[in-house]
This record gives C-alpha cells, structure tokens and sequence, in this order.
C-alpha cells in the first residue's frame, strides 16, 4: 500500500513537471512576439476619411507605448477641413482637451494627438496647454503625430507642464 502511494506521488509530480516544461515552451513565443514593435498601417490617402486616420493613429501609438504604464492612452484625433462641421468637431475636441488638461492626468499615462493637418493638430495642443499647471504632467507622455515643422510648438507648449513631449512623424 505504501509502495503504490509512493510511486502515485512520484507520478504525479512527475507530470505536473512535464506540464510546467511545456508551458515554459509556449510561454517562450508569446514572450518574444510581446517584445517585437507592432506595425504601423500607412497613412491615409484621404483626409476626410476619419476611419481610416483613426486606425492609423492607433498603429502609430501601439508602436509607440514604451515607458508607458497604461494600456489605455487619451488618443484624440483632430480632423482637418475647414467646412463647419469640421470646425464645429475641432471646437469640440479642444473643450474635451482643455477639460483633461484641467484635471491632469496620472503619471504612466499617454496623450496622443493626430489628424491629417498637423498644423491644426499642432494648434489644439497649444490651446489646451495653454492654461496647464506647472509640472502637473510629470511622467505623463505627450505624442504628438504630425510634421516636424510643428513639432517645436508642441514641445514648448508642454514643457511647463513637464510632460515627456514625443514626435511621431505622420508618413
């Protein structure tokens, strides 16, 4: 009888090894594929195809998370065009940004802007970083998807808040 549980604890132990070894296995792959960059999709050919953009400034961000906590940025796409709707859309999301920036965001954080005209993207993060308190973005990034020409406003417009300004050039 002891024999027989003897040897029911060594089989057992046996195969929960075996299994531990398989899973560190297919656990190997998944690790190597995490730490692999995704791919950004191209940019959109059509600027009014807000879709299109918006699964485009997804890619780029995923892409561009390191040193980022959350799973979760504040992506705000800003539409280009100049017909009222498109107006009315940007006055929106400038309201909607203003009012994130009022509040703060916790360290670890994203916020990422990007649209198909980077100057008027460049323009909602100055208006919206306007009134920031000083070093209330600390540890919080700031992706700004556009032209490099744009790129310094952004930056001088988040310094006060010491938010992490990044560039992602929109191609």
């Amino acid at each position: 009888m002891r024999k027989n549980l003897s040897l029911a604890v060594v089989a057992v132990a046996a195969s929960l090894a075996l299994g531990a070894c398989d899973q560190n296995k297919q656990a190997a792959p998944t690790q190597a594929a995490a730490e692999q960059k995704p791919a950004v999709i191209a940019l959109p050919a059509n600027p009014t195809d807000k879709a299109a953009w918006k699964q485009y400034l997804v890619s780029v961000v995923t892409a561009n998370m390191q040193g980022v906590k959350t799973n979760h940025p504040y992506m705000y796409f800003v539409p280009g065009g100049d017909d009222d709707a498109a107006k009315a859309d940007r006055d929106n999301q400038l309201e909607n940004v203003k009012n994130t920036v009022a509040r703060g965001v916790l360290p670890g954080n994203m916020m990422a802007f990007g649209g198909p005209d980077s100057a008027l993207t460049s323009k909602l993060i100055v208006d919206a970083f306007a009134a920031a308190s000083p070093g209330s973005f600390k540890e919080v990034v700031v992706l700004f998807i556009g032209a490099p020409g744009d790129f310094d406003a952004v930056k001088n417009a988040v310094a006060a808040s010491a938010a992490e300004a990044r560039f992602v050039e929109a191609k």
